[in-house]
């Protein structure tokens, strides 16, 4: 999943340069689904920890 997010980013910055202006929007909006998805799981993941720790 990290790679695509890598990959979603080095396609809007290429398409925003290029000036593909609709393309780097779908794609920075593709970014910002996936940034939210991984701070969900890690937070997630924190409380997990935290709660097994204990």
């Amino acid at each position: 999943m990290l790679y695509f997010a890598a990959v979603f980013f080095i396609v809007a910055v290429i398409a925003g340069l290029l000036g593909f202006t609709g393309v780097a929007a779908g794609a920075v909006e593709i970014i910002r689904i996936l940034f939210v998805f991984f701070v969900a799981l890690f937070v997630v993941s924190l409380v997990i920890g935290l709660k097994r720790r204990r």
